[in-house]
């Protein structure tokens, strides 16, 4: 059988059967993760309250109510003016029922002149619809007119038709209005805990949704009634975002806290009449800060464009100030998150056509926001800064210090690494042994000196890594700024033990976790240079590596400056002395003379560097456990704070006259190396 025979014979699994249309609310059921947050009912619920919201917003509403009743539903009331209930013109549907049931329809829309909501959360048009989709039951009763309008649904389906009666008839009155008076809306979720990963509803977000609402209302209450354990809470604002800004914040706020508001007016050139926002903004040393913004009273947790403008306003005004005092240090450059980094803010925009990412709204993406916010906080702010002088200069050294910390951290210099791990340097002559407690590493001054401790080291358990000139000063060197030097990265990538402080909360184990060698030792020329780079390696250690000194890893290597030939004497052969400095030297030539030897005849050889010295000599006098003298490195009797207070005189860049006066006081102890 041919190829072309097999395949058409086989059966199709993708016909015109294949493609199923889902109707009303079948897509949200669906797929519920696109049109809400799934790990809880809150979101669902949140697009009752913002109903209810909106009407308040409008100016038709001023107390709104949750109730969390004992079986897990919720109970959203309003005083609004109460969804319509007639017969839609064009579905021939009570629009009531339309708006639960249909995808894409609202009161939103109607954005012309005169329309329902001039500003509302936005033009989806699918939010209390699938509110209803997602639950098990809802109860949805209009007060309108003197009438009332009541109707059920379960899973997005009526259940129970619309069904209206007289306003002064069946159920009782409000506590708050006549029977005959009452408008609102009252809507009853049954949250479907199929759709969810938990049917809880998180009381702390809930609590800090409601809190909002009231802050960004003025003279609106907002109440949450808990019907199982009886509380009651009430929050109404007078005072608006300030007080409720300066209420969240922990700690207290740097400057006195900057507030504001702008709206465009009929005549303006960009935006529509009522277009613009309202801000409280505190800047804060530390603690934990404030961010929280809204777009006609929708939460935007993601932030968004409107967010973009206060920054971009913020940056623009702090900016102008400075410049204008000449205040910022030469080689600073300002960012706007130097501005923002330590800003703390409510910030409530008013849009006409909100554009959000998503069906949960979580963040603005209306382009002209960042234009309409920034155009009204940075003049604000830059008159207020002015008329402030003194708040406007410590806000501007915090901006000042926040971008200098900045500027430090992105020069930063990490050690170089390759496959996950740090590279150990390519100069490095390693050891053989991985026992700390054998292996020793020498840093040498040199590479020809290097070149002769290669050859002459045990192989086993001494590792050689060759330093080039002079160590860089780290007395005054920042910690992150270290390995900008190579020699200081390859010492510490050789070692295996990062830079830390004494007070590093670590402990030994965590922080020489890594160490390589039991032994660190400094090995250096005997002449005045070589106790030059001893005293910038113990600066580095000290500062930068104090827990290896406290541990007793650091040794200095003590190579002999002289070499004595004696010749042969009676029974005594010839034979090489070394001598660490003058004092040794004279006591071998000393010695000699006791032995009857001449010092004509004792030829002295000074190194002038370890360079000059054979692999051979290297190891007699500096490697060889046996013979070498090894100092450890120890604090004696000075404290660590002594210590540190004769650092900073000797290696301290601003202590030049110090170092003169200890120079005159003690010039005539010391031996000149011409």
């Amino acid at each position: 059988m041919s190829l072309a025979t097999s395949v058409s014979t086989q059966p199709s699994g993708y016909s015109e059967q294949s493609i199923r249309v889902l109707k009303g609310l079948e897509p949200v059921k669906q797929r519920p993760g696109m049109y809400t947050r799934t790990d809880n009912p809150l979101h669902i619920i949140q697009e009752v309250l913002d109903n209810a919201a909106d009407e308040a917003l409008a100016g038709f509403g001023k107390k709104i109510k949750v109730i969390l009743h004992a079986d897990g539903s919720v109970t959203v009331e309003d005083d609004g003016r109460g969804i319509p209930f007639g017969l839609h013109p064009e579905e021939g549907a009570p629009v009531i029922e339309l708006v639960f049931t249909r995808l894409h329809a609202g009161g939103k829309f109607d954005k012309g002149q005169g329309g329902a909501y001039s500003f509302s959360g936005g033009l989806h048009g699918v939010g209390v619809s699938v509110t209803n989709a997602l639950s098990s039951r809802m109860e949805v009763t209009s007060y309108r007119e003197g009438q009332v309008a009541r109707l059920v649904f379960a899973g997005g389906d009526v259940i129970e038709a619309l069904q209206l009666r007289p306003a002064n008839q069946g159920a009782a009155a409000t506590p708050d209005l006549p029977r005959d008076r009452r408008q609102g809306t009252v809507v009853r979720v049954w949250p479907d805990a199929r759709y969810f990963e938990s049917p809880q509803l998180p009381k702390a977000e809930l609590v800090q949704l409601l809190r909002s609402k009231a802050v960004l209302m003025p003279g609106v209450s907002v109440t949450l009634i808990q019907e199982a354990s009886k509380e009651s809470q009430t929050w109404q604002y007078k005072g608006g975002l300030r007080d409720y800004l300066m209420q969240t914040l922990s700690s207290d706020a740097l400057i006195p806290l900057f507030e504001g508001e702008g709206s465009a007016d009929a005549g303006h050139d960009s935006f529509a009449e009522g277009e613009g926002a309202a801000w409280a903004v505190a800047f804060t040393e530390e603690g934990q800060l404030v961010r929280e913004s809204y777009v006609n009273l929708i939460p935007t947790p993601a932030g968004g464009t409107h967010d973009s403008g206060l920054r971009d306003g913020l940056f623009q005004a702090v900016k102008n100030f400075i410049e204008l005092h000449a205040l910022l240090p030469k080689g600073v450059k300002l960012m706007p998150e130097d501005v923002f980094a330590r800003a703390s803010f409510v910030l409530s925009a008013k849009v006409l056509d909100p554009q959000f990412q998503g069906q949960i709204k979580e963040r603005l993406n209306s382009r002209d926001a960042l234009r309409l916010v920034s155009s009204f906080v940075r003049p604000a702010l830059e008159l207020w800064l002015n008329q402030h002088v003194e708040h406007g200069k410590r806000l501007a050294e915090l901006v000042i210090k926040t971008a200098q910390s900045r500027q430090r951290a992105g020069q930063k210099i990490e050690k170089r690494k390759g496959s996950g791990v740090a590279v150990l340097p390519g100069k490095l002559t390693d050891c053989e042994s991985r026992d700390l407690n054998l292996n020793e590493v020498f840093l040498v001054e040199g590479d020809s000196a290097g070149g002769s401790a290669k050859m002459g080291r045990d192989k086993e358990t001494q590792a050689v890594l060759p330093l080039r000139g002079k160590v860089l000063n780290t007395w005054e060197v920042e910690r992150d700024r270290l390995f900008a030097n190579n020699e200081i990265h390859d010492i510490a990538v050789a070692i295996g033990v990062d830079p830390h402080a004494a007070d590093d909360p670590r402990s030994d184990a965590e922080l020489l976790g890594g160490l390589r060698y039991g032994k660190i030792c400094i090995l250096s020329d005997a002449d005045v240079d070589g106790s030059h780079i001893q005293v910038l390696l113990l600066t580095l250690f000290f500062k930068h590596f104090p827990r290896l000194l406290a541990a007793g890893h650091v040794h200095i290597a003590r190579p002999p400056l002289y070499r004595i030939d004696i010749p042969a004497k009676g029974k005594k052969p010839a034979r090489k002395v070394y001598a660490l400095d003058e004092g040794e030297l004279q006591a071998v030539l000393d010695k000699c003379a006791k032995e009857g030897i001449a010092r004509e005849k004792c030829p002295i050889s000074r190194f002038k560097g370890l360079g000059e010295m054979s692999a051979e000599q290297l190891w007699d006098t500096t490697l060889n456990p046996d013979t070498r003298r090894l100092m450890p490195v120890q604090l004696g009797r000075f404290t660590p704070e002594d210590t540190e207070r004769h650092f900073t005189q000797l290696m301290g860049k601003g202590e030049a006259a110090a170092r003169r006066a200890l120079m005159e006081r003690h010039g005539h102890a010391v031996t000149v190396d011409v």
